[in-house]
């Protein structure tokens, strides 16, 4: 079971930390991702990371301004935030794809578990 937090309301320019904690049994052979989803637009990959955090792979536009990061040992994956802007608005959720499936992948369908997300809001 994953479950999302961090999200809240902030300014443009300013930051927030997302974090995904996982719960029930380890993912920390699994890699995991972030994607999130605007009203009335589909959900868009944002970031992934791989099993052991040594490769990631982000949208070209958060690339620069979003990290991504796990910590194996808390079984929770992070993504910090900075340069947040009003087009960042919308409802992030985390997910993790299946058992030996080690690497980062952009596509939805890669992933097999999802949290419930978390609602991030930038205001202009």
């Amino acid at each position: 079971q994953l479950q999302a937090s961090g999200g809240g309301s902030v300014q443009a320019g300013g930051s927030l930390r997302l974090s995904c904690a996982a719960s029930g049994r380890t993912f920390n052979k699994y890699a995991m991702g972030w994607f999130r989803q605007a009203p009335e637009k589909e959900r868009e990959f944002v970031a992934s990371v791989s099993w052991d955090g040594t490769s990631t792979y982000y949208a070209d536009s958060v690339k620069g301004r979003f990290t991504i990061s796990r910590d194996k040992a808390k079984n929770t994956m992070f993504l910090q935030m900075n340069s947040l802007k009003p087009d960042d608005t919308a409802v992030y959720y985390c997910a993790t794809r299946a058992s030996g499936r080690t690497e980062v992948a952009m596509r939805s369908y890669s992933y097999n578990a999802w949290g419930q997300g978390t609602q991030v809001t930038v205001s202009s």
